[in-house]
């Protein structure tokens, strides 16, 4: 007689469906105590307690229940090997050809912030792992379960060829060793809570398939970690087209950007690298200031404000094309509007930054590090010049570090009061960023403008090209070159004023 072991923390009637179609087809259902309840109760009747196998009863409140030899012999035995097949029948160790578990809620209990570590280890599942891996392990022969919707293919070829293929039989046993690589891997980052530990492995589940990677001949995925939590794990895209890689890599900065400020504030990012940021007394006046800094780079772009979307604003949106509107709440009639707009992929989040850790993969290998939290330099700034800030430098300045960190190294930023109107990043030295800034900047403004770099001046012609604007007044920077000097000498030559921070922000 064929036998399935099925032992669940999560029972339901998927799986009632599935174990009485098994019983159906001649399987005898072994189960562990809860497990084996609830099936007397919806009716089983070919059913058989997993104690009735190794005549031992559940012993330490239930922590040990399958671990013995009439299992793992009946899970293990190679079929193809007579030496394994006469010790189970002398030991009258039945074969078990189906294993179908689902592990205790680790990784939902451990996002509950009241839970206690004497809770938690309750949730860290033995048996089941342990079960689960030695069916796949054995594969050729035992069809292990670990995905409710697999149900379905199973059940398929039993029907039509009597079990399950070989095929489908590796297939399940990857996805099994999948899953339980996950769950050991959240249990140890619990454990351990070392930030770079000797081996690094993360847990993370499949979200959702993207439209396509970086470009549309790429595949991609997205996933979410299954311990840690986010802003990007719980947003809600409440219209527009499926969304790509590129999306959700321009919505995660534009969305860190905007938490950053408490105030009305309104991020538009291009290829991973802020165009245009403002704060204002209101929304709508935010919007405005974000998108007057750079209205060429804003098409086609992400836009994400900290605050509701008013229905004058939703109108606004409308005039512009935008890929991606991230905000933390849309009222019905906000909806109906930008919906017109059948393509627009809009956004609801709501999660606070929560990033420890940043990795970047390279050929071979991974680096990690840890996330370049906000500095507060208004508190910690040495001004280094004979002329010092105005409070509405100081306050332009704070606002301009803010968005810097966010640029693309080579990164300078010009603003006004708490608007950008000059970004450059990625230039492969500063000079060049700084011209690219100020231009654009000038352009807008040609007063009451400060300049905000990611890392040290390695000359002064930085400074030069500020004072030959005419308009830049205050610069921050990092300092630590072996030239200072010759800096603070062209800020007080051209009567600037400028502070040192002590802290860099490349992003590469």
């Amino acid at each position: 007689m064929k036998r399935a072991l099925i032992s669940v923390y999560e029972k339901n009637e998927k799986l009632f469906d599935f174990v009485s179609f098994l019983d159906k087809k001649g399987y005898q259902i072994v189960s562990t105590g809860g497990t084996y309840q609830y099936f007397i109760k919806k009716g089983l009747s070919n059913l058989m307690e997993v104690s009735d196998i190794t005549s031992f009863p559940d012993i330490l409140d239930g922590r040990v229940k399958t671990i013995h030899p009439n299992i793992y012999g009946g899970i293990l035995a190679n079929r193809s090997i007579e030496k394994h097949m006469k010790y189970v029948r002398s030991s009258n160790i039945h074969l078990i050809d189906i294993v179908l578990v689902n592990f205790y809620p680790f990784f939902e209990e451990i996002r509950k912030k009241s839970i206690n570590d004497n809770s938690l280890v309750e949730f860290i599942d033995i048996g089941g792992p342990s079960m689960l891996r030695a069916a796949a392990k054995n594969f050729f022969h035992v069809t292990a379960i670990i995905d409710n919707n697999d149900y379905e293919l199973v059940q398929y070829e039993i029907e039509h060829y009597g079990f399950p293929s070989l095929k489908l039989r590796k297939k399940l046993a990857g996805k099994a060793f999948n899953f339980t690589s996950a769950y050991d891997s959240a249990i140890s980052q619990y454990l351990l809570d070392d930030k770079f530990p000797v081996y690094l492995h993360s847990s993370y589940e499949k979200k959702m398939n993207l439209r396509y990677g970086e470009n549309p001949h790429q595949k991609a995925a997205y996933y979410v970690n299954t311990i840690h939590k986010g802003s990007m794990q719980n947003f809600n895209q409440l219209h527009g087209k499926k969304l790509s890689f590129n999306n959700l890599r321009d919505m995660d900065i534009a969305w860190k950007v905007v938490s950053q400020f408490s105030e009305p504030a309104c991020c538009t990012v291009k290829h991973s690298t802020p165009c245009g940021v403002a704060l204002g007394k209101n929304i709508i006046e935010a919007f405005q200031k974000t998108y007057y800094a750079d209205t060429i780079s804003s098409f086609g772009g992400i836009m994400a404000v900290n605050v509701p979307i008013t229905k004058e604003l939703a109108k606004e949106i409308n005039h512009i094309f935008l890929e991606v509107l991230l905000s933390p709440n849309y009222e019905t009639d906000v909806l109906n509007i930008l919906k017109i707009k059948k393509n627009l992929r809009i956004i609801s989040i709501n999660e606070p930054i929560s990033d420890q850790l940043e990795s970047v993969q390279i050929d071979g290998g991974i680096l990690v590090q840890e996330s370049d939290y906000f500095f507060p330099y208004d508190k910690s700034y040495k001004i280094v010049t004979e002329k010092k800030f105005s409070d509405q430098e100081l306050k332009s300045l704070f606002f301009a570090q803010k968005v810097v960190k966010y640029v693309k190294s080579n990164a300078i930023v010009v603003a006004k009061n708490t608007q950008t109107l000059g970004i450059s990043g990625g230039q492969t030295n500063r000079i060049w960023a700084a011209r690219q800034a100020i231009e654009r900047a000038i352009e807008k403004s040609k007063e009451g403008l400060v300049l905000v770099s990611d890392a040290f001046f390695p000359f002064r012609d930085v400074v030069d090209e500020a004072a030959r604007s005419g308009a830049i007044r205050a610069i921050i920077q990092p300092g630590g070159s072996i030239r200072d000097e010759e800096s603070v000498k062209a800020c007080n030559d051209h009567g600037i004023a400028m502070a040192f921070t002590g802290r860099r922000h490349f992003k590469h």
